[in-house]
């Protein structure tokens, strides 16, 4: 299997995954173009791609869907109440709606040699998701845009192989910063985004020895810093209750704007 982050931050977000006969995009929240480039880069083509999976219905994850929508004809997966809100957003233009196949969170669907299950999780989107997706005993899951996280998706990410994973802003930074305090409360509420304390709680309940690549994504540019997120994450993951320390798992920070290295196992 192999993931690699074409964008991710809270300007734009953009991830591939897949297998040697089959890649999807993990949301398209950044120029068709870009995400043409960013594939060509790593050896892959937009019209390759088996579909798009859509997180949920902010413009940092859907800005270059309607172009990918009308180029190529890819099929879009999202829940309902994702598809109703897509369909309302014109800044994406017109997408043919026979594009949408509808998916459940917490129940499986196949896209070629992808076993793929969307997770719920909490955000305030019409009916957001994450994603994990698994292949001959490989796993790679892809969390980010949640102000909280519970048992269940404790659970879902045990055992992965690969794990996206949000460490959004450092609170301080946030709470000193410059943006309007209804945004600032909204960000640090259940339904905004996990920091990098929360992120790195998070991180040490689902470790385990076998992780290959732990990657940490949609960093906000106005409140973190990527060595701070990493820094942050790391040592959260040193004062829980667990036996591993900061340098006994594989991290780096999705770049913001810039292809990431490539992920293969």
């Amino acid at each position: 299997m192999e993931l690699c982050s074409i964008a991710s931050g809270s300007s734009g977000n953009c991830i591939c995954a897949g297998t040697d006969n089959c890649h999807v995009l993990i949301d398209a929240g950044i120029s068709g173009k870009r995400i043409e480039t960013g594939l060509n880069s790593i050896d892959l083509k937009t019209a390759e791609m088996q579909g798009i999976l859509v997180t949920h219905e902010h413009i940092d994850h859907i800005a270059g869907l309607g172009v990918l929508a009308r180029r190529y004809g890819l099929p879009i997966y999202t829940t309902a109440g994702t598809r109703d809100a897509i369909l309302q957003t014109k800044s994406v233009g017109k997408i043919d709606e026979d594009l949408f196949q509808v998916i459940e969170p917490g129940k499986e669907f196949s896209i070629g040699d992808l076993t793929i299950e969307p997770i719920p999780i909490s955000h305030d989107a019409a009916e957001p998701v994450a994603y994990k997706m698994h292949q001959d005993g490989k796993s790679i899951a892809v969390m980010t845009d949640l102000g909280k996280y519970d048992d269940n998706i404790v659970e879902k990410l045990q055992n992965l192989d690969v794990l996206l994973l949000e460490a959004n802003h450092d609170v301080r930074m946030l709470q000193a910063g410059s943006y309007p305090y209804p945004l600032k409360q909204r960000i640090l509420g259940d339904r905004g985004h996990l920091s990098n304390e929360l992120s790195g709680q998070l991180l040490g309940q689902v470790l385990h020895d076998h992780f290959k690549h732990i990657v940490l994504g949609h960093l906000s540019k106005e409140n973190n810093y990527p060595d701070l997120a990493y820094e942050t994450v790391r040592l959260e993951v040193e004062l829980g209750e667990n036996p591993y320390k900061g340098d006994d798992f594989p991290m780096f920070v999705a770049k913001r704007d810039e292809v990431s290295q490539k992920i293969e196992f």
